[in-house]
């Protein structure tokens, strides 16, 4: 009996022993940890937290740094500063990504926009060159629709002999024949809705003296009178003159003689100023104009 009440109080103390071993090591243990950590806080460099750095431990403790009757709590205690420092990172790690993102993000809209806003002005670039072209063709018709005009009033009182008529009456009359009213169509059709233009009528007629004038005169009037009612030519655009018998220009002009005239004749002259010219220089440009302002279908 006494030796089982030995062996059980024996077995009593050796496990007490342990126990009592590791409180004291892991009070010894937290309080130089505690003072260690406290004189090093100003000297240790921090990490990616703003924490100091985890310090190794170098108590070791009754049974050194290996304790084979540690308990969970005693294990938890030790690991819980790893853990949160790992949780620590994990969540900076996170921010990171996070900004990485949104920074990327905001220069991707960046870049689109800068692009953006480069195409617009490439486009606005090619809209002003095409405007500039159109003005400086612009300017270049104009240039020359003025120097045309200038020609032109330079030469407004200078017609020229476009066209020749005559026209035959027999003795004595001032009726016109059918030739005669085909060879004034002739001439006289072109000149509708036409512009820059007179027209030179002169009677000859045989005979002598105010008689020969006379009927001359007869004879021009008929052409005039068929000239404005069949084909409503102006009447401030014909010249009417009676030459009577009055002497002419040889058509052999080298032996400088004249000829009187035997019979009664008309002779209608077309004159043409540049008037024309300019109408249809002018109608040219606009049209080009036109062309050039219309939209591409």
């Amino acid at each position: 009996m006494k030796t089982r009440l030995f062996v059980a109080l024996l077995l009593a103390a050796v496990l007490a022993v342990p126990a009592m071993a590791q409180q004291t090591g892991s009070t010894t243990q937290d309080q130089p940890a505690a003072a260690q950590s406290t004189d090093q806080s100003a000297a240790s460099t921090t990490g990616a937290s703003g924490k100091p750095a985890l310090q190794p431990d170098t108590h070791e403790g009754f049974w050194g740094k290996i304790n084979p009757f540690a308990r969970k709590k005693y294990v938890q205690r030790q690991t819980a500063p790893i853990r949160d420092r790992v949780n620590e990172l994990d969540e900076l790690t996170s921010a990171n990504t996070r900004m990485v993102k949104d920074t990327d993000a905001r220069a991707q809209e960046g870049i689109r926009l800068a692009s953006t806003k480069a195409n617009e002005a490439d486009q606005h670039a090619i809209e002003a060159g095409n405007k500039a072209q159109l003005a400086q063709q612009t300017a270049t018709q104009a240039n020359t629709r003025l120097t045309t005009v200038e020609q032109v009033v330079g030469n407004i009182d200078q017609y020229k002999a476009s066209n020749q008529t005559e026209i035959r009456f027999r003795p004595g009359q001032s009726v016109l024949s059918k030739n005669a009213k085909a060879a004034l169509d002739d001439m006289a059709t072109p000149l509708k809705d036409r512009h820059g233009y007179i027209i030179e009528v002169q009677g000859f007629s045989s005979g002598h003296g105010q008689t020969a004038i006379a009927t001359s005169q007869k004879m021009a009037d008929a052409v005039v009178r068929y000239l404005v009612l069949n084909h409503e030519i102006p009447v401030y655009r014909i010249y009417v003159v009676g030459m009577g018998n009055a002497p002419v220009q040889s058509a052999n002009a080298e032996e400088g003689k004249t000829k009187h005239t035997s019979g009664g004749r008309v002779e209608i002259s077309l004159l043409k100023n540049d008037l024309e010219q300019l109408a249809s220089t002018s109608s040219a440009p606009a049209a080009a104009t036109q062309d050039q302002q219309a939209p591409p279908k």
